[in-house]
């Protein structure tokens, strides 16, 4: 007895369902309203990131439960910026969604370069597509989506005023001072020699007597890296090894390739860290360059402590902090 097996029959494509908006004109208006609120909220997101911008100084501050204080610049360009982009994107998916053409296509597939013809009917439904997309006729999603992207458009012309001029030499200095103090960041607490262990690492900053003297643009060069050695495992020249003081070693926290902040140490290797280019220096030889693309070591601070055990800078630092290419004059 044999029986012979009949041929699946290809079922082709289900029937198609027509959305809401296809064939309620109340419905596609309200969709349109929809996706063109969505575009008027991302240019008030753009609007929000150039006041920000332009009008909030970088160095106020604001609280926010959980949060706690925020840098209120930063914190507007952020929402702004995030604003902008996701509710530019989310009307563009609504829009495609609810409002543009929903018929299913099948194209053969052909091998190698289409006909002349076949080209030239594909130029034709996409002329077709763009037509029957309905934004020449949706006036309302045109104006919106135009006043989004020609805001949105400006973030970039605008942020572009932060890649020059080059630091000038008043803008390489930091606020390390003779006498000035070095305190937890945060906590602005100041440290004693005491409370580093061998092996450990901090960051720390100057301490501030006023805090109006306290300048964003200032203290981002500031970020020193506290490491405490034997101080046997040192192999430094006598005049480095004397601004040490018991083991303990400072370190400007920006790299000197990029001004990125170097901010992995390997306690095994006694080993620094840049993550951005992968430039590594050697901390018991005053951070000298082992590997990757920096040019010299990171600036050491002098330090010693005063009659209370508290550390202090002993001097400012010696060579300006940050990448290369700011120059050499002194800080």
């Amino acid at each position: 007895m044999s029986s012979q097996l009949e041929p699946i029959k290809d079922p082709g494509l289900p029937a198609h369902v027509h959305r809401k908006t296809d064939t309620d004109p109340k419905a596609a208006d309200r969709a349109e309203r929809q996706v063109a609120a969505m575009f008027g909220i991302s240019a008030l997101g753009t609007v929000l990131l150039i006041i920000s911008y332009v009008f909030i100084p970088d160095d106020v501050f604001v609280f926010i439960p959980i949060m706690g204080n925020q840098n209120a610049h930063q914190l507007g360009l952020g929402l702004g910026m995030a604003i902008a982009l996701f509710f530019i994107g989310l009307g563009a998916i609504h829009w495609a969604k609810t409002l543009m053409p929903d018929q299913e296509v099948v194209m053969q597939r052909h091998e190698f370069r289409s006909p002349e013809q076949d080209r030239k009917d594909f130029v034709d439904t996409v002329k077709e597509g763009a037509a029957s997309s309905g934004l020449g006729r949706r006036s309302l999603i045109k104006r919106s989506l135009g006043a989004a992207l020609g805001l949105s458009a400006l973030s970039p012309i605008l942020l572009l005023r932060d890649l020059g001029p080059l630091p000038g030499p008043e803008q390489k200095k930091t606020n390390w001072k003779s006498g000035t103090y070095l305190v937890t960041d945060p906590g602005d607490r100041r440290i004693k020699a005491s409370d580093l262990e061998v092996g450990s690492v901090a960051q720390v900053m100057p301490e501030f007597a006023d805090p109006k003297d306290r300048h964003l643009d200032d203290i981002a060069k500031d970020a020193l890296l506290l490491i405490r050695l034997r101080p046997s495992e040192f192999n430094l020249e006598p005049d480095r090894l004397a601004m040490t003081h018991e083991g303990i070693i400072a370190f400007s926290k920006i790299c000197s390739h990029m001004g990125c902040a170097v901010a992995l140490y390997e306690q095994t290797t006694k080993h620094l860290l840049c993550p951005c280019h992968q430039s590594t220096f050697d901390v018991t030889r005053a951070a000298k360059v082992i590997f990757g693309p920096a040019a010299r070591p990171l600036p050491q601070l002098d330090i010693t402590v005063d009659d209370e055990g508290y550390l202090i800078a002993r001097k400012p630092f010696s060579e300006p902090v940050g990448p290369s290419f700011w120059g050499r004059e002194k800080s």
